[in-house]
């Protein structure tokens, strides 16, 4: 007999047929009840269990943990919750969990606890239906770009380029840390390690998409990028993923329109296709909320938070004059503000949420930001000052989305590598394509666990990757 999912025995009238399920328990209840969940759905399947007929030995192995196989006939349930239930034939254990070790008893978990344990947290609910949200938000954005034409290009992992110029890179190399060789100053001798010069982890597949664009008009990168920041907050990973899309021939109105298009896009589809994970994770949330007080709840429901950023338009408007508004705004004048608001300054978390949440009431896209707070690539404004950047605020998240116009002039990007002190040796090739046929081109970079936050209105970022690497941190 061929197996059937949970997912799918649910969705479809199955009731007087004999099936077999397989999964996981999540409860035994009264010797007779078993809620088994194989992974695909939020909903458990209520096994019955004929005590009669079960041989002593599996009903001691039943406990919560064990993996099962499970055949019987599907009727119709008497009890609440749920609209079928199996009456089992057959119980067979495939894999014990034993009670006195295994760690995911049914009962609440703090979410530092789960971070422990890891290798095991998928199977509770949260985290399988924050999983199965991060995979449909992923097939979306694929199925986005390739419905409207993109290339997808796949960046290198190494690189001898740091496309941020921030420093803050993992080092690659193959010496031998104990015995490394040494030039006639002493130094390092970078020329004999296996590249012949210092590697580093990508912070960005950026650059290299830009020379996709311009040969394939559009394109986009979709992998794992590393940051050596050691930083322990809750918006702060090692090793996250990041969607890079880059098209030539555009501006940064351009650049705006195509990220605003595709958030609209993306959390659609994740709200049509994950609406019963959405909806536990909303309840979940909501039941979260009543043990915070007032002033830290949020104030609007997860489920809500998604439609307000699918139905309204996204305000835009330049960084000076957000920085007006929050210098006119009362609680800059009650100085309720934590961080200064001054121009010249990156804005902060609370300062992009009173924009969005407050002021406005909308997703904000903010632009033309201060030359020397941005990335050396960003085209300079004919007023000298400010870059065509941009950047698009959500609700309860802040920055989600960072892009702008590239500068396609030679000799001005040659003059913003040196105030940046980046060797024009380190990325000759990226500038040669400012003499071989330039032109305007715009991009962004999209924060994939930043964008998973949002969706399932986890609080820490560490909650929405299966295997989190942070400082001291690099267990499973």
């Amino acid at each position: 007999m061929r197996r059937i999912e949970i997912l799918q025995l649910l969705k479809n009238d199955h009731k007087g047929k004999k099936v077999k399920v397989n999964g996981w328990v999540r409860t035994f209840r009264n010797d007779r009840f078993i809620a088994l969940n194989d992974g695909s759905t939020i909903h458990n399947l209520q096994i019955v269990v004929d005590v009669d007929s079960c041989d002593e030995q599996t009903l001691k192995t039943l406990h919560t943990g064990a993996a099962l196989e499970v055949i019987g006939l599907v009727v119709e349930s008497q009890g609440k919750g749920q609209h079928i239930e199996i009456q089992a034939d057959e119980v067979r254990v495939l894999g014990i969990a034993h009670p006195d070790e295994y760690p995911l008893q049914p009962k609440k978990h703090s979410l530092d606890f789960l971070r422990e344990k890891a290798h095991l947290r998928m199977r509770t609910s949260t985290f399988s239906a924050v999983f199965r949200v991060r995979h449909a938000a992923s097939f979306a954005i694929h199925k986005y770009f390739h419905d409207n034409g993109f290339f997808m290009m796949h960046s290198p992992i190494i690189t001898g380029s740091d496309a941020e110029g921030a420093g803050e890179m993992f080092r690659v190399t193959q010496f031998d840390l104990d015995e490394l060789p040494k030039d006639k100053a002493g130094k390092v001798d970078n020329s004999k390690d296996f590249f012949g010069k210092t590697t580093n982890l990508t912070v960005s597949g950026q650059l290299e998409a830009e020379l996709g664009a311009m040969a394939l008009g559009k394109v986009y990168t979709f992998g794992p990028t590393f940051r050596a920041e050691n930083s322990n907050t809750s918006r702060h990973l090692a090793e996250f993923w990041m969607i890079e899309p880059e098209i030539a021939f555009a501006d940064l109105k351009d650049d705006m329109d195509l990220a605003e298009d595709m958030l609209r896009s993306v959390i659609s589809y994740v709200k049509e296709h994950c609406a019963d994970d959405l909806a536990y994770l909303d309840n979940r949330e909501q039941q979260e909320d009543k043990q915070k007080p007032t002033n830290e709840r949020h104030e609007m429901g997860l489920l809500d938070r998604l439609d307000f950023v699918v139905a309204n338009a996204y305000e835009r408007l330049t960084y000076t004059e957000a920085i007006e508004i929050l210098r006119n705004s009362t609680p800059f004048k009650k100085k309720k503000f934590k961080y200064p608001v001054e121009w010249g300054t990156d804005l902060q978390s609370e300062h992009e949420r009173f924009l969005v949440e407050k002021h406005f009431k909308k997703p904000v896209i903010l632009t033309d930001y201060p030359a020397q707070i941005k990335a050396f690539y960003m085209r300079l404004n004919e007023d000298g000052k400010t870059v065509a950047a941009m950047d698009i605020l959500f609700p309860g998240i802040g920055e989600l989305v960072g892009g702008s116009q590239r500068e396609e002039r030679y000799e001005v990007l040659l003059e913003k590598c040196k105030q940046f002190n980046i060797p024009e040796e380190h990325i000759w090739w990226y500038l040669e394509t400012r003499k071989f046929g330039t032109c305007k081109h715009a991009g962004f970079g999209l924060g994939f666990e930043r964008l998973i936050m949002f969706l399932t209105g986890m609080g820490n970022v560490r909650d929405v990757i299966p295997f989190p690497r942070t400082p001291l941190n690099a267990s499973f």
